[in-house]
């Protein structure tokens, strides 16, 4: 569909990236990867022929239908949703009013090889669409994005932001094109949403460019990735947790051809040391020196590719304070009942969150799932039943819309009255949240963009040292190496986490237990998303009929001494050892799996309760 040759752009004429090569084919999913200012929005809008080509070539197939998706807000004014969705599909209409007009010439007798030719041009462009229903198509869509019959008709101006953004996705996707381009498409999509989209692209008989941090999305959709770094870019081929392993195996060969080259520079350099003023072996000791000049440029070249490898742009730092220690229930609710306006969102839903639980807050968009936190903090109001906090707890909340931080004064003002930090600390900690320098420590809360708020925002909960961390959507606006390095500190934090996202790898990795809101209840799974879907995914089976069988009378065995308890403690953890092994042997080929990584989880901790079971066993028995 698509090749790019050797592209180069420039941004207010500074180099953004050049040498970007790749050529894509119908069907395939090439995700786009690197640190944000890498240039991956620009590379889509070059491709959708929005910005200029600085140098290189772009190719397009004959005939290419392209359709880009990013996060700017709609242009059109006075369009109803329906309409603005199949504004994307100007083409679908006009093949149709072309095999109108020319079914009518061909009823007057028109036969010619020309009329023939441009009614099966038209048929076909309609048949790829699925015919003549694809204004049905448009409105299936919409619905699977998370709209209802209700908003079809609804005026554009009266839809929020990121309704606005999903109408976008919708629109690029009703067009039926033959090139996709999407950049962050799962933004404000619930996890129903985002697994429909999910399916709705690995159909398409298109070709899909995409950028996302969506973890298991990315697994679900990619076949390929073109990674942008430095100004630079590196192909692989494949899924992407095939890229993520591939690159991992050519940075530690990189690294090893730079070993091994360096010591063989030393080697040389010894010979040369040692023999380049005798007369014998100055002409050997000469060799050596030209040897040794074409290893150096082979050396560089290896440590070139490992630091490219392995370079990690600029991304936020995450090291949370050790909190102070709180009561045992964090915090319980009985008989809450949860409403917006006139909507209730909860009845009569019952909960605890002890110490050190890491509890991950699920469900649909509109569930109330905010409302439920907010309610938690005492910032709302219930409607019935009572909640409470657990003694010595101390919050942090970090919302949606960064409604915490204060906006009296600048940055490095916000971030002393909020942490009781000292100039110099709090200067650090702006530091590790990008905001580096005296302007930018200076700058006035009230004119920072969206993205800066967040930073700010997570920035003040990680020096809070509060021992329950209340997080609402915290990897909104992060790239993939700062949520990485939030679900690292998250998985440590050994205080208490409550925790909505629609990010389902940080669910999965952070959370122990999930908090599902379910038809306005509450119910509990054990275990991360893996295990949640798992769980979602089994009907529990009738137990069978006991059969009771009449066995024939026998002398009685001799009795054989029984195991201790240590012995089939013993053998329970080796049975165990050997389930974790063999999980593990799966999910080196195959991650994504979730069965097996819910199975993992389950074996794993399974076995380290056995194991506490057996110290506490052979202390006893000593």
């Amino acid at each position: 569909m698509v090749t790019a040759s050797n592209l180069r752009k420039e941004i207010a004429g500074s180099l953004l990236f050049q040498g970007v090569s790749f050529s894509v084919e119908r069907r395939d999913r090439l995700s786009l990867s690197g640190p944000n200012g890498a240039g991956k929005t620009t590379l889509l809008r070059m491709l959708a022929g929005e910005t200029d080509v600085h140098g290189g070539e772009l190719a397009f197939a004959k005939g290419t239908r392209m359709a880009l998706h990013d996060q700017r807000p709609p242009l059109q004014h006075g369009l109803s949703l329906r309409e603005y969705a199949l504004s994307g599909a100007a083409d679908l209409a006009a093949a149709e009013d072309e095999l109108r007009s020319l079914e009518q010439a061909m009823a007057t007798g028109d036969h010619g090889p020309a009329t023939l030719r441009r009614y099966s041009d038209a048929q076909a462009r309609l048949e790829h669409a699925g015919g003549y229903d694809w204004r049905e198509r448009a409105a299936r869509v919409l619905r699977g994005l998370g709209f209802l019959d209700r908003d079809l008709d609804r005026p554009l101006e009266t839809f929020s932001g990121g309704e606005l953004t999903r109408a976008s996705l919708a629109r690029a996707l009703a067009g039926d094109p033959d090139l996709l381009l999407l950049d962050e498409p799962t933004n404000h999509l619930d996890v129903e949403n985002l697994e429909w989209l999910e399916q709705e692209l690995q159909s398409l008989d298109a070709a899909v460019i995409l950028v996302a941090h969506d973890r298991w999305f990315l697994e679900a959709v990619t076949t390929a990735v073109l990674e942008l770094e430095a100004g630079r870019s590196l192909f692989f081929a494949g899924p992407w947790h095939v890229w993520r392993r591939e690159k991992a195996a050519r940075a530690a060969a990189a690294a090893r051809t730079a070993e091994r080259v360096g010591m063989d520079i030393a080697r040389l350099e010894r010979f040369v040391e040692r023999f380049r003023y005798k007369k014998s072996k100055a002409k050997q000791a000469q060799a050596k020196l030209t040897q040794i000049g074409r290893l150096q440029t082979e050396r560089a070249q290896a440590a070139g590719e490992h630091e490219l490898l392995t370079r990690r742009g600029k991304s936020l730092g995450f090291e949370f304070l050790k909190p102070a220690r709180s009561g045992r229930t964090v915090v319980e609710a009985s008989g809450l009942e949860v409403s917006a306006g006139e909507k209730e969102l909860l009845h009569d839903a019952s909960f605890a969150i002890e110490r050190g639980e890491h509890v991950g807050l699920v469900g649909p968009n509109g569930s109330g799932k905010t409302t439920l936190l907010e309610t938690i903090l005492g910032t709302r109001e219930q409607v019935a039943g009572t909640v409470r906090m657990g003694y010595g707890v101390e919050a942090a909340y970090f919302s949606q819309h960064e409604v915490e931080l204060d906006e009296r004064g600048s940055v490095l003002d916000c971030a002393q009255r909020a942490t009781g930090l000292s100039r110099p600390q709090a200067q650090s900690l702006l530091g590790r949240f990008l905001f580096s320098g005296w302007e930018a420590h200076e700058k006035p809360v009230v004119a920072l963009s969206g993205g800066e708020r967040r930073r700010l925002a997570l920035a003040l909960v990680v020096a809070s040292g509060a021992n329950f961390l209340v997080l609402d959507e915290p990897t909104n606006h992060l790239d993939l190496e700062s949520r990485e390095a939030l679900e690292e500190a998250l998985d440590a934090f050994p205080g208490t986490v409550l925790l909505v996202s629609h990010d389902r790898a940080l669910l999965d990795a952070v959370a122990t237990r999930l908090l599902a809101i379910e038809q306005r209840g509450l119910h509990s799974y054990d275990g991360g998303w893996a295990d949640y879907v798992q769980a979602q995914s089994e009907e529990p089976e009738p137990l069978p009929e006991p059969v009771v069988v009449q066995k024939p009378k026998r002398a009685p065995a001799p009795k054989k001494k029984a195991p201790s308890d240590l012995e089939r403690i013993e053998a329970e953890i080796a049975s165990r050892e050997e389930q974790v092994a063999e999980l593990e042997r799966r999910l080196a080929d195959d991650w994504s799996d979730v069965d097996t990584v819910a199975a993992h989880r389950r074996v794993r901790d399974e076995l380290q309760s056995l194991l506490s079971q057996w110290e506490e066993l052979f202390e006893s028995s000593r």
